[in-house]
């Protein structure tokens, strides 16, 4: 859907902005686009209703909220029949300690990113969940040292690609 949708300058420019500040006034957002604000509110609900913006949120720092583990997990399953690895991202999506869920190439099915109030949260968790879930014949962990850096969103390129 969004794939197809054909971005010019100014659309670029709104989303650059939106994804630096979604909390950016319209006004603010047209004036740095070079538009006029109710133009740039169509245009904002166009590329919402497109798919392109897919909602706002705010970013939380999880180590203030007491996050203080942060865990990869790379999850090998025993079947990758597509009804199974549906069924795997169904269970992963009900479990709010897991924050991404990739489906990967290689030897590994899928990769979660995993946070925990301690290394006994994970623990518990990894244990009586992730490893024990139907379908899963092996999880190996990785735990995060430090970030340096956790961009949310993609590059904005300042060119359209050429298809």
């Amino acid at each position: 859907m969004a794939g197809k949708l054909k971005l010019d300058d100014v659309d670029r420019q709104i989303l650059r902005d939106l994804q630096d500040d979604g909390r950016m006034t319209n006004v603010d957002l047209a004036k740095r686009a070079g538009i006029s604000a109710p133009p740039c509110l169509r245009r904002v609900r166009a590329l919402e209703d497109a798919g392109v913006v897919r909602g706002y949120h705010a970013d939380l720092d999880a180590e203030a909220l007491g996050y203080n583990v942060h865990v990869f997990a790379f999850v090998g399953l025993t079947s990758q029949a597509e009804v199974d690895l549906q069924a795997f991202e169904e269970m992963v999506a009900e479990w709010p300690q897991v924050r991404e869920c990739h489906m990967l190439m290689g030897e590994t099915d899928f990769l979660l990113k995993i946070v925990a109030h301690d290394w006994d949260d994970f623990q518990k968790f990894l244990t009586s969940k992730l490893t024990p879930a139907k379908n899963v014949s092996h999880v190996k962990t990785a735990l995060a040292i430090r970030s340096a850096k956790m961009l949310a969103g993609v590059p904005v390129d300042s060119q359209p690609s050429s298809d």
